[in-house]
């Protein structure tokens, strides 16, 4: 064999060992884990601007969707992989956000817009602020932030400190604030609720985008689309999730519920973290482990 053959023959070996690398990352990628930066404080002191986490897909499965209809606007049907588990309470959740900013009365899908919050509340659960603190019926699990709950929870006008006070569903008869807020039925697969006015404001986002029908109250009647109902049996499983920063998080306080499939994975670890100020590196926080 002549040394330029030779040469040709490692050549296409190394080539093929590249592909095959590129092939597996991607695929890793794909189904098992993905990296995100963390672009804003809303999630301190847990998560920090210029942090990168590591996030594992496999806890609910990888979401396998049309990229193409999605970048063109239209509707689209998302898929999960089989998965390792379930979702827990106070994971870091890092998702797609489900409502047109500043305008939050319907869910939409933008695969280009990434929030990373703690989950507060499962589907099923019932949930409540009290006093400021987060509470779940039945359940005595510290959740959250406790620190940010108590700092919030003792401000005697937190709007003079630039804190929206009022909360989704922004009803003047439900009157919910950042410090009372609830009772707030967390929608469950095949869970069914009542339809009356208080149920249609919590949950209208939500059915109107399973249904691809308008939820409206009209004439002391709840109609879907054209046809008057009196209950409603969910198709999908629904999170509340809150920032860590408390003060300064655009959580589900103020827009509402997130969907399940909306969901890319939790977030493990800190595998990267450069301070956007100095551009150095944090080396006390890289590979950390993120609780």
């Amino acid at each position: 064999m002549s040394k330029v053959k030779k040469i040709w023959n490692i050549l296409e070996n190394l080539a093929f060992f590249i592909f095959c690398m590129v092939v597996i990352l991607f695929l890793m990628q794909l189904f098992c884990f993905t990296s995100f930066r963390i672009p804003s404080d809303s999630m301190e002191p847990t998560l920090k601007d210029g942090d990168r986490i590591l996030v594992n897909k496999m806890i609910k499965g990888a979401r396998l969707f049309d990229v193409f209809a999605v970048l063109n606007n239209e509707d689209v049907v998302i898929h999960r992989t089989p998965g390792l588990g379930n979702f827990k309470r106070n994971d870091i959740l890092v998702f797609n956000f489900p409502y047109q900013m500043n305008r939050w009365d319907s869910v939409r899908f933008d695969v280009m817009q990434y929030y990373v919050k703690r989950c507060i509340a499962l589907p099923g659960d019932t949930l409540e602020i009290r006093g400021g603190f987060y509470k779940i019926r039945g359940c005595d699990e510290q959740l959250g932030n406790y620190s940010a709950q108590h700092d919030l929870a003792n401000l005697d006008h937190p709007e003079q400190y630039g804190i929206v006070v009022g909360t989704f569903p922004y009803d003047k008869q439900i009157g919910w604030t950042i410090r009372e807020f609830g009772p707030l039925p967390i929608p469950k697969k095949e869970q069914t609720v009542m339809m009356n006015r208080t149920n249609c404001l919590l949950y209208r986002q939500l059915i109107g985008w399973e249904q691809k029908k308008k939820l409206r109250i009209k004439d002391g009647q709840i109609l879907l689309g054209d046809s008057a109902i009196t209950q409603y049996r969910f198709r999908k499983n629904y999170y509340f999730v809150s920032g860590d920063n408390m003060a300064n998080s655009q959580d589900s306080r103020y827009w509402g519920m997130l969907p399940e499939e909306y969901i890319v994975g939790k977030a493990t670890r800190i595998w990267y973290s450069e301070d956007k100020f100095t551009e150095k590196p944090r080396w006390d926080r890289i590979m950390k482990k993120i609780k």
